[in-house]
């Protein structure tokens, strides 16, 4: 494996950062992360887009353009040979004193990480899984928005501490309101009468990329796709509800805090974006933007 840093590529046993750098400090930084599927880089101009969105919003001057960041990307990978894999793309504040203060921070920390991704069993797509509602709340919108992909991410691993404790892979997060934001990893739809509807981001969910990439393959299906304030009810009377997300893809949940979803099979809707989802990626090849 050999790890970008700031414009160097390293062997992994020597990719090191200081340890005064503001996003292990202070979690300080945004990322990103992105598949490759067969030699291509998916939805790439997507995520470097949303990635510099991150860091303006939190005021992060990344030390390089949008080109010379989707080059390192493709160098990266084809530096590391990897036709089918993962990309941890991260932009930190950079090395400074110690203290909240980041004026210190004169240069931002580039990394890019590409390795093999551990996806989860074909037999979880073609049975679902079970997931449960967390007690852990999701972050306040005013407090910090979704939308920004950053480093700080305790609030969805206490989430997710909670779900492997009770036994499942995922774990649905409420607001302070009581409406679903988000899973820890992944964004959430159901199916309703036909209609697919996922929680808005106003409400604490990430506008994801897979999310808005399903909400498309919906709209080209001919089906009715929007964004919505969710309960917990909604939830449980679902025809079908799944997941999405760079690792998940698309993932069924047949259950849902004990109780059953829909027949308790993955449903006719989630197969069918499942299958159209596939084919897309089959059909890509080649390290393009």
């Amino acid at each position: 494996m050999k790890v970008y840093i700031n414009g160097k590529f390293h062997d992994r046993a020597d990719a090191r950062i200081s340890v005064f750098d503001h996003g292990l400090l202070y979690g300080d930084g945004v990322f990103e992360g992105l598949r490759i599927y067969h030699g291509r880089v998916f939805k790439l101009g997507e995520h470097i887009e949303r990635l510099y969105r991150s860091a303006k919003a939190i005021s992060l001057d990344i030390p390089m353009s949008i080109e010379e960041m989707q080059d390192a990307v493709i160098e990266t990978v084809e530096v590391n040979g990897k036709e089918d894999g993962y990309i941890r793309l991260v932009v930190t504040r950079g090395e400074g004193r110690l203290g909240v203060d980041p004026s210190s921070c004169r240069r931002a920390t580039v990394i890019i990480i590409v390795s093999d991704i551990q996806l989860y069993p074909e037999e979880y797509y073609e049975k679902g899984i079970a997931i449960i509602t967390a007690s852990s709340r999701r972050m306040p919108s005013d407090t910090l928005d979704p939308r920004i992909k950053s480093l700080n991410y305790l609030n969805n691993i206490l989430a997710k501490i909670e779900a492997e404790q009770a036994g499942c892979l995922e774990a649905v997060m409420l607001n302070r309101e009581g409406f679903v934001a988000e899973c820890t990893g992944d964004n959430v739809f159901i199916v309703r009468d036909s209609e697919l509807l996922t929680p808005d981001p106003c409400h604490g969910a990430l506008d994801g990329i897979t999310r808005r990439f399903v909400m498309e393959l919906a709209a080209s299906a001919g089906m009715r796709a929007s964004e919505a304030a969710i309960t917990r009810y909604d939830l449980y009377t679902a025809d079908e509800c799944f997941l999405t997300g760079t690792g998940a893809e698309i993932m069924p949940v047949i259950r849902i805090d004990g109780r059953t979803i829909g027949s308790g099979k993955p449903g006719r809707i989630t197969r069918m974006l499942t299958e159209r989802f596939r084919r897309v990626i089959s059909e890509q090849h080649g390290l393009t933007v």
